[in-house]
């Protein structure tokens, strides 16, 4: 039987919230903008990985992709269209039928999964491609947690991480600015203990058996009001991708 990081109170944080992920001006408003610079970074990794053509309607065709802590599906659903063969695992039980309904509506064959990623590496599930989005920072242990997703890539996978980094200005624009006075999000969605600094999570990559080969920054533009990539500025959100050798 296979040791579980999940945390019951970040499960409940998100179960609570469920029913409103396809809202662009809900409580997921913030992934919603997010979204396009998180699938630019991800669809740019997967074809230099796996030397794919985005210029093809379906260039993902023949890799199978976990989405784990997919939430109502905001990334599955592009993975599926760009041809992937998606799983999407959530912890929390009220996020599945949420993204199956909307991928029935949108003509999506993905397959949904109230799971964890200890349990699929426990069944021994293999994949390509691990999209691990802004979910290391609400485990329990994180290095359990990375070790289950490397377990569960193929040798040559590809694992797309990202989550928020620790420092004053984080606190002050995740925490504060984004639950307090944006009202982004619930108060106390976020744990800022629990974030995680780059150099840390490359730390923890690699004890758990995968080998670091890019990180980029997430960096909102208050005056566009949107966000772009940044090999510079990696000082709040930030994203990494790492293989299996």
């Amino acid at each position: 039987m296979s040791v579980s990081t999940i945390d019951p109170s970040e499960v409940a944080k998100f179960e609570a919230m469920a029913a409103e992920w396809w809202d662009p001006h809900g409580k997921f408003k913030p992934l919603h903008m997010l979204n396009p610079c998180r699938l630019d970074y991800i669809t740019q990794q997967i074809a230099a990985e796996f030397d794919r053509d985005l210029a093809h309607a379906r260039p993902f065709e023949g890799l199978r992709l976990l989405d784990i802590g997919c939430g109502g599906g905001l990334l599955s659903e592009p993975m599926a269209r760009l041809g992937a063969t998606v799983v999407g695992a959530d912890a929390a039980a009220r996020n599945i039928p949420v993204a199956r309904l909307h991928a029935k509506q949108e003509g999506l064959e993905i397959d949904y999964r109230h799971t964890t990623a200890e349990d699929l590496a426990a069944a021994g599930e293999q994949f390509d491609v691990v999209l691990n989005m802004e979910v290391v920072e609400h485990v329990a242990d994180p290095l359990a947690y990375l070790t289950a997703c490397q377990q569960l890539l193929r040798p040559g996978g590809l694992m797309i991480c990202s989550t928020l980094n620790r420092n004053p200005k984080s606190y002050l624009m995740a925490i504060i600015g984004a639950e307090y006075v944006m009202r982004w999000l619930p108060r106390g969605t976020h744990d800022w203990s629990k974030f995680i600094t780059p150099d840390e999570l490359y730390d923890l990559i690699g004890k758990a058996g995968l080998e670091p080969v890019d990180r980029k920054g997430f960096v909102f533009n208050k005056i566009t009001w949107s966000w772009s990539l940044s090999a510079q500025d990696l000082s709040v959100n930030y994203v990494t991708a790492s293989v299996k050798r």
